[in-house]
């Protein structure tokens, strides 16, 4: 009898273990319910817009569901994602940000939304940042930066978006590092690389993808890179860990979310097409062109638990030394 009964028990167990993605199928099969708002809280041009169109129109082509990308800039992201925060929970609305965006909540307690408020869906990829400096600067690497700062304390000056990580990161260098640097702050990335294209700047710390042209015109010179190994495109630059600092692996990334509530079938089925969608080798050749990304598609456990350990780490370096976003 214990046999049979266990033969039972295994029986049921894998009927069970059978049914269950088409039961989520089922679940979800009434959905979409016609066009699909996908809300990117930034205004064209930047990072996140491209990001959400490939995929945007990735998942239409693999799937036949409309998608239709509404720009709602406005409060670093806050007003975009408080209007996904506030959608009904039915799938229909998606939003696709940028990593401020679980910064947000630290700069600006009065936000219109809470981060429950949002489910993560998936982490889409990531890239390094890097730092750089305009030719006729006398910097090899960071090494370099750090010597002359250290030497002219508060002098040496870098131009940082407001509000970022570019910005934590070089805080917690400084003081973890023992050196003084003079920060400049800028409003957008833009501004912030044009200026050390000038040479108003000693140097910057932004994206890889938004310095990876004028890296490669000459126009700027690379010094560091912050990801945990070097930039497939930059294999000569070593990492600001290999150069000897104490640090943490940084980087840009770019992730969906869905309004808290949305039944557990719809984000699967949604997570399923948004990996097979970045990891098509069309969409994932134009990310690696466009912004140097690697391509995570995890699952949205592993989004959530990233976005906790990041606003542990991120959250402390602002309180302790008390980073306001402007």
């Amino acid at each position: 009898m214990p046999s049979l009964r266990r033969r039972v028990v295994l029986a049921g167990t894998l009927t069970a273990s059978l049914a269950a993605p088409t039961i989520a199928r089922a679940q979800s099969g009434d959905w979409p319910k016609g066009p699909i708002r996908v809300v990117v809280p930034f205004p064209p041009g930047g990072t996140t817009d491209p990001v959400a169109r490939l995929l945007a129109a990735k998942v239409s082509e693999n799937t036949g569901w409309q998608t239709v990308i509404d720009n709602k800039p406005g409060a670093a992201g806050a007003i975009g994602a408080a209007i996904a925060a506030k959608a009904p929970p039915d799938g229909q609305t998606w939003m696709v940000t940028f990593d401020s965006h679980i910064l947000s909540p630290a700069f600006n307690p009065g936000l219109p939304y809470r981060d429950s408020e949002l489910l993560n869906v998936m982490l889409v990829g990531r890239a390094p940042l890097a730092i750089a400096c305009h030719p006729d600067r006398p910097y090899k690497d960071l090494r370099d930066v750090v010597a002359d700062a250290r030497a002219r304390p508060g002098r040496v000056s870098i131009g940082l978006l407001s509000a970022s990580g570019a910005l934590l990161l070089a805080t917690h260098l400084q003081k973890a590092n023992g050196f003084e640097l003079n920060h400049i702050y800028y409003k957008g990335g833009g501004p912030t690389v044009q200026d050390v294209l000038a040479g108003v700047t000693d140097f910057t710390v932004t994206t890889l993808g938004a310095l990876q042209p004028h890296f490669r015109s000459g126009k700027l010179r690379p010094l560091a890179t912050t990801g945990e190994a070097r930039a497939p495109s930059l294999p000569a630059i070593a990492t600001v860990a290999e150069q000897g600092f104490a640090t943490y692996p940084t980087y840009s990334w770019w992730g969906v979310y869905l309004p808290a509530g949305t039944p557990r079938p719809i984000v699967e089925r949604l997570n399923a097409e948004l990996a097979k969608a970045a990891r098509a080798p069309d969409v994932a050749q134009k990310f690696a062109e466009l912004i140097e990304m690697e391509i995570v598609a995890g699952t949205p456990e592993q989004f959530a638990a990233f976005q906790k350990g990041e606003q542990e780490r991120w959250f402390k370096v602002i309180a302790d030394n008390n980073i306001k976003s402007d």
